[in-house]
């Protein structure tokens, strides 16, 4: 398991995500629609020029654990770093949020709308696809949402967590995340979910959850110029 954690978005986009991803074996990347994502075998030294010839001039990409220079006919837009996380806790007793509503295509933009304005990490329109996604509805606008996105053997990513500003301090995104954490440990899975080290709530809020830090690791935001 920690050698898939080590480097999660390559073995995400090798393995059970490779229908939704594009590339080689020396660089793969989300399809277009889904989490702008990209991944590599080795991400200290990525091959960028592997990927470059799946790639539009403009598109932006997240790619993780590298801190070298620009590559040749790509810019660095952002770089923090993030901590990931891993369940490590007891089993929870009972699923939560049982009113919560399952997302389906029909709920694809609201979702999206949603992320951009929160701005959880990276989403697409499709990304809802890649996993169970749950949400609360006020007068039938969505206002939370919490879904899966990556995965691996053992292991099952929750992600999209956000709250429109409107309606936060109601617990929704504990409740969605408690449901997804339930949903996961039943089927024999590893939950895991990424949170930027400047997002101090939400990761106290995880560490209270029953997560735990597995590695702090950089993370940047690429453009193909």
């Amino acid at each position: 398991m920690n050698k898939l954690l080590d480097n999660i978005f390559w073995a995400s986009l090798t393995g059970p995500h490779a229908k939704y991803s594009s590339g080689t074996g020396d660089a793969r990347r989300y399809a277009i629609g889904f989490s702008p994502i990209v991944g590599f075998p080795d991400v200290e030294h990525p091959n960028f020029a592997a990927l470059t010839p799946f790639c539009e001039p403009g598109e932006h990409f997240y790619c993780d654990g590298w801190t070298g220079p620009a590559p040749e006919g790509w810019r660095i837009e952002a770089e923090a770093t993030m901590y990931r996380m891993v369940w490590d806790a007891p089993a929870l007793l009972a699923e939560e949020a049982l009113d919560a509503i399952p997302l389906g295509p029909e709920h694809a933009q609201q979702a999206f709308d949603l992320a951009m304005l929160t701005k959880p990490g990276p989403f697409g329109l499709r990304t809802p696809e890649l996993g169970e996604y749950f949400g609360y509805f006020e007068d039938g606008r969505l206002v939370a949402m919490a879904g899966e996105r990556m995965a691996a053997e053992g292991l099952r990513e929750i992600s999209g967590v956000c709250t429109h500003p409107d309606f936060q301090g109601r617990g929704y995104a504990r409740k969605l995340m408690a449901k997804l954490v339930y949903r996961q440990l039943m089927r024999g899975e590893t939950p895991f979910l990424h949170v930027m080290r400047n997002n101090e709530g939400a990761h106290g809020l995880y560490l209270k959850m029953g997560f735990r830090d597995y590695k702090e690791t950089p993370v940047r935001v690429v453009c193909r110029v």
